[in-house]
Parts: C-alpha cells; sequence; structure tokens
C-alpha cells in the first residue's frame, strides 16, 4: 500500500477536546474519541484496529483495517478484499496524535493486544490471550503473551472464575496421544474435534506424528498452510477427500471442527471414537451434554491463575473486564485495592470456545458467577 494510501498514519489534525478516558463503549464498539478509531468493532465503522482474526472480533464491512503484518493472510482469506495495513509487533503508528502499537497476545495466530498512548496516559485492550498459571505452558503455534504496562487494561474474562485451572500442557497432550495410540491399536480412527482456526492448530503442533497419519477437515486445512507460511511448524496433513486407502484411517487422527459431530462427513471413518477439546470441558457434564467419547480441557484463553497473573504484570491501577465472568472478575480486583469496573461488549463464542450443546453447563458456570460475586 503506498503512503498516499496509509489511512492510519496520519498527519496532526487540528486540535480536538480530548476524553478522560482513551477508549469508551459505543454502539459500534469500542472507540478511542482522541484517535477517531474503534478496537474490534461489530458493526461498521471507518477504521478498526483489529486484535485477531476470530469471527466475532474480525468483522466485514469496515473502511480500514489495521492488525499484526503476520495475520494478514488469515484476515484476507476470511474477509475478503479490504484496505488493510499490517504492523510488527511493537511498530507503531500516530492516528491523529494518539501512539498505537500491537503486542502478543499468545492466542492464535497473530494475535495482539492493542496499546494506545496519548496525553500520558497509556491503555491496552487486550483482545483474547492465552497464559496460564503455568509459567512454562504457551501455545507454540503463536507468539507467546507479552504483558505491557499501562495505566488501565481492558482485559478479556472467558474464563474468570477460580474453577478454571488448566493442568500443564505437556501432560494434556500426553493423554491425548495415549487416547489416539489406544484407538490405533485397536483400528478406529480417533475424531479430535476443536475450532478450526488456532485450535486446531495448536493441537496438530502438540500431538505425536509417529502414532500415525493425520486427517483435517476442508475447514482446517487452508488454516494449516496460512500456519505454515508464517513459519509454525505443523506435521503433514491429509484432506478426507485425498485418502485413496481407506485401512489408512483405521490409525489416523482427524482434527475436524465440532459442527461435523454426527455428521455423513464423519460416517465417513467408519467406526471411531471421538474427543473435543475446549476449556468448558472443564465443567461437569460438559462431555456427557456434547455426546463424545472424551473431553480434553485445552483452551485458547487464560485460565483464573493466568488472568490474574497477566492483570498484575501491567502494574494498571485501572481494570475494564470484558465478555466473560465480568462480576466475578470486577469483584476480586476491587478486593485487591484496584478500580474495576466492565464494558458489555458482543464478542462471544465464535473462536469454539462454547458450542450450543454446552448451553447447560455453560448456564450453571455462570450461575455461580452470580453466586460467587455475592
Amino acid at each position: 500500500m503506498s503512503a498516499s494510501a496509509r489511512p492510519w498514519t496520519s498527519a496532526p489534525s487540528s486540535p480536538r477536546a480530548v476524553a478522560e478516558d482513551l477508549i469508551v463503549q459505543r454502539p459500534e464498539g469500542l472507540y478511542c474519541p482522541a484517535g477517531d478509531f474503534h478496537i474490534d468493532p461489530w458493526r461498521p465503522v471507518a477504521r478498526a484496529v483489529i486484535t485477531h482474526a476470530h469471527a466475532d472480533h474480525a468483522r466485514r464491512g469496515h473502511g480500514a483495517y489495521l492488525a499484526t503484518a503476520i495475520s494478514e493472510g488469515v484476515l484476507r482469506s476470511r474477509l475478503g478484499p479490504i484496505t488493510l495495513q499490517g504492523l510488527a509487533y511493537g511498530e507503531a503508528v500516530l492516528i491523529n496524535g494518539v501512539r498505537v502499537s500491537l503486542h502478543p497476545a499468545g492466542h492464535v495466530l497473530g494475535s495482539a493486544q492493542v496499546r494506545v498512548e496519548h496525553a500520558g496516559q497509556v491503555w491496552v485492550a487486550s483482545g483474547d490471550y492465552f497464559t496460564s498459571g503455568h509459567t512454562h505452558d504457551t501455545n507454540t503455534t503463536c507468539v507467546p503473551f507479552e504483558p505491557v504496562r499501562c495505566h488501565c487494561f481492558i482485559t478479556e474474562s472467558t474464563f474468570g472464575l477460580p474453577i478454571y485451572r488448566w493442568r500443564p500442557q505437556a501432560e494434556l497432550m500426553a493423554e491425548i496421544n495415549a487416547w489416539w495410540a489406544a484407538n490405533a491399536a485397536a483400528g478406529r480412527a480417533s475424531l479430535l474435534l476443536g475450532y478450526s482456526f488456532g485450535k486446531a492448530q495448536r493441537l496438530l503442533a502438540g500431538v505425536d506424528a509417529s502414532i500415525g497419519p493425520i486427517v483435517v477437515h476442508g475447514a482446517v486445512e487452508p488454516l494449516n498452510e496460512a500456519y505454515r507460511a508464517a513459519g509454525v511448524a505443523l506435521p503433514p496433513t491429509l484432506r478426507l477427500e485425498a485418502v485413496k486407502d481407506k485401512a489408512l484411517l483405521q490409525r489416523a487422527l482427524v482434527v475436524a471442527p465440532p459442527a461435523v459431530l454426527g455428521s455423513a462427513w464423519a460416517r465417513k471413518l467408519g467406526e471411531h471414537s471421538d474427543a473435543f477439546a475446549s476449556g468448558w470441558m472443564q465443567l461437569r457434564g460438559a462431555r456427557r451434554r456434547q455426546g463424545v467419547d472424551r473431553g480434553f480441557v485445552l483452551s485458547d484463553h487464560a485460565d483464573w491463575p493466568g488472568l490474574q497473573q497477566a492483570i498484575a504484570a501491567t502494574g494498571a491501577s485501572r481494570v475494564i473486564v470484558t465478555h466473560g465472568y465480568e462480576a466475578v472478575m470486577v469483584r476480586w480486583l476491587q478486593q485487591q485495592g484496584l478500580e474495576a469496573g466492565s464494558f458489555r461488549t458482543e464478542f462471544g463464542a465464535d473462536d469454539g470456545e462454547a458450542p450450543a450443546m454446552l448451553a447447560a453447563p455453560v448456564a450453571a458456570s455462570e450461575a455461580a458467577d452470580q453466586s460467587f460475586a455475592g
């Protein structure tokens, strides 16, 4: 894109009133009044800063997009022709005198936190991010979460309840490998369900490819190609349609989105065992309600200790909580002596973390949210 067509690098504008808060809520989404841009807006706007390419954060219809350069391939494949400027992590642009930079969130390929600096104040909007209570655990398919010092931190809280504490990743992957190996020994396919963008690639990067062949759904393979193009090492994969020898499926790990459960596509696998990988598998009864043989607790969002550690590392004296267990997290933050509140956003479960089949256990967990909050 030529310099004249770069809508994100603006010349100094005429003087304007500076809002007390750097980021506020608007009907379109989170908005920076001083810079006149939105962050992950859910309605069409002139300028949108995008934290990552999940569908609830990156939507069609905006005039211009700003995101990490590494996420460009996925964004263009999902949104079609868009006016997009990509930034390296840590690179900054000035928008109407507001300094904006993007920093690693550890969630999926190219995911970022948005740092906004103006008039001596620094705010950070986290988007979705992954970090856990186990300091050695990172999402190996993307740049790990990086704490960013700020005065105000806008944090997600998808799993913001004390019950959500992820097990060490190595233990979980060992369980998945053992399940796959046992199925292969018994001559049945292993259907592992996880969202096509992010979760599928994290599973592929963590499994032991020596156990057998790996087959993927058609919705997964284009994302695999985007990850490989970005330098992420993934094992060789085959689309189901490319498998000529059906005996191969008897030893195969098959990675597919949750929507295939019970479908004609899944029946092509013949005899198989199925499993679902999600943070919601932490909930009692979730695997049963999902109707799968196994449930593996694997999330690309921060767990309760991870949220606490991430917030503390920012040094922020003010925290705004979004999309998740907001009441519980706000209450806990206030007990720590911080100024805390919440934004009601339209970010949802488009990253596959809460399929409709889990409505009952999720609702029960939300009831626990209200009880815990007093």
